[in-house]
């Protein structure tokens, strides 16, 4: 072979490993009976595409990592702490940041990546921070015409999330969507 062609032969392989088929990756649901994740991400990536098998059917779709800006009073950040207490906070901190999973169409769940718990809203509209999955942490996230979105409990209709202008959680019975304390915007 002439030296003359050789540069264009590796050229040419070096395309052709460029343009070899990625592996296809099902898009059928899983099972939740395994013990672990599915489809693992890198801990670095800010959406993972992550199935676990947390008590019970907490799957599906890919994870958003946002903090919750409410624009109420001089503005807050909702933050779950560690002792299960959600409240507001003016600046950012490891507490804010919540990993937003759907786990049916317009339903989500919200997880405090730091405390490790999930927000939770009980029978009387009192959020708190559940270390475990279970109904009362779905919320209906309602995009707003404000492009702003309002967080309405899944399994307590009419129970919505919301912040006091001191940054103190409400009571979900009683704030509405129409109310600036409802509305949550997602930031990275």
């Amino acid at each position: 072979m002439s030296s003359s062609k050789l540069p264009l032969l590796i050229y040419g392989i070096l395309l052709c490993s460029f343009f070899a088929p990625l592996p296809v990756i099902s898009s059928k649901r899983q099972s939740t009976q395994s013990d672990g994740p599915l489809v693992q991400a890198s801990s670095s990536s800010w959406d993972k595409r992550e199935v676990t098998s947390r008590d019970g059917e907490y799957l599906l779709g890919i994870k958003r990592l946002r903090r919750l800006y409410c624009n109420v009073g001089i503005g807050f950040h909702i933050q779950v702490l560690p002792n299960g207490k959600i409240t507001g906070v003016h600046n950012e901190n490891r507490y804010t940041l919540l990993e937003i999973s759907p786990v049916d169409k317009g339903v989500v769940t919200l997880f405090g990546l730091r405390s490790r718990l999930f927000i939770a809203m009980n029978g009387k509209g009192k959020l708190y921070g559940s270390g475990h999955y279970s109904d009362e942490c779905n919320f209906k996230e309602n995009l707003l015409a404000n492009n702003y979105n309002a967080y309405e409990s899944a399994v307590y209709p009419s129970m919505y999330i919301g912040l006091s202008k001191t940054g103190k959680t409400k009571r979900g019975n009683r704030v509405t969507p129409t109310m600036t304390m409802t509305h949550f915007l997602p930031r990275i």
